[in-house]
């Protein structure tokens, strides 16, 4: 009976959590907190930080570069001390492009993706490209959710080369585990960056940042534009850009998703395990 009362609290809770966070005007409540996170005011600024503080669970700054913060946002964006994250060396190794929760992951079956147990996507719909649909059918993808709370910049896998970015405009769904469970393919739905690796062989690697509500802007240092809700320029953006491994890309505003999608040359490495959390430059794919 016990046991029966808790299920349907948790219940309440999860559908409670569920109408909060996506059944608001996610547009607009994202572009208020793109404005609001910029307040300088000093007093806005240290309520912002306590109600974070308070309802973001686990928010520790004490690996940050700095401990003064000019926004809100300037502590979503904040760089950690060197030295604060250790990037495996083994050439073979695919390392996490950032910190974050392991989500769905394994083989892709096909051109077929899974966002949670029993709520497939496939290939087609996610990147809309023919060419990268064939490229990664049969691979192996992870999801990794980056938290509110955590680290929010995000860095090379692996030695690479980045020479065009495909920006999909989008929706911005909540993209935390209860949504992923009741909202049929979501990130699919959801704005997000395609970034096709170039590692001067067959072999290839895709990363794709996802956006959310709260959170749709994406900066990447390859491009001279911030891909966000108001962004209206090309979908295609050529760029010529080298990075070693462990270089950072680009962050996110808040907090969301990337996609990590290998060809068949890749495994994933073991340890990786659903719900499990990973470091930036930990090993997440292994090279066959």
């Amino acid at each position: 009976m016990n046991g029966n009362r808790w299920l349907d609290r948790l219940s309440q809770h999860e559908r409670l959590n569920f109408l909060l966070t996506n059944r608001i005007p996610r547009r607009y409540a994202t572009l208020f907190m793109g404005w609001f996170s910029r307040i300088e005011q000093p007093l806005v600024r240290r309520l912002s930080l306590s109600l974070w503080q308070a309802f973001g669970g686990d928010l520790r700054l004490h690996e940050a570069e700095r401990a003064d913060f000019k926004s809100m946002h300037d502590c979503f964006t904040r760089r950690l001390k060197p030295g604060a994250r250790s990037i495996d060396a083994d050439p073979r190794a695919i390392v996490s492009p950032c910190d974050a929760v392991v989500g769905a992951h394994g083989p892709i079956r096909g051109t077929e993706v899974f966002q949670a147990k029993g709520f497939p996507y496939t290939l087609e719909e996610l990147l809309g490209d023919a060419r990268l649909v064939a490229k990664y059918r049969d691979g192996v993808f992870a999801t990794l959710r980056l938290k509110s709370s955590m680290y929010h910049r995000f860095h090379a896998p692996c030695d690479a080369r980045v020479r065009e970015v495909a920006y999909v405009s989008g929706d911005t769904w909540n993209v935390n585990p209860i949504a992923l469970k009741r909202i049929e393919r979501l990130y699919c739905k959801n704005e997000r960056a395609i970034i096709d690796l170039d590692l001067g062989r067959p072999a290839g690697l895709l990363l794709v940042p996802v956006a959310a509500i709260l959170v749709a802007s994406i900066r990447l240092h390859c491009l001279p534009a911030t891909l966000k809700l108001t962004y209206r320029g090309p979908n295609r953006l050529p760029c010529d850009a080298d990075y070693a491994k462990g270089d950072e890309l680009g962050w996110f505003e808040h907090g969301s998703t990337i996609l990590v999608l290998g060809t068949p040359h890749f495994a994933l490495c073991d340890g990786v395990r659903e719900g499990g959390l990973i470091q930036m430059g930990q090993p997440l794919f292994r090279e066959l």
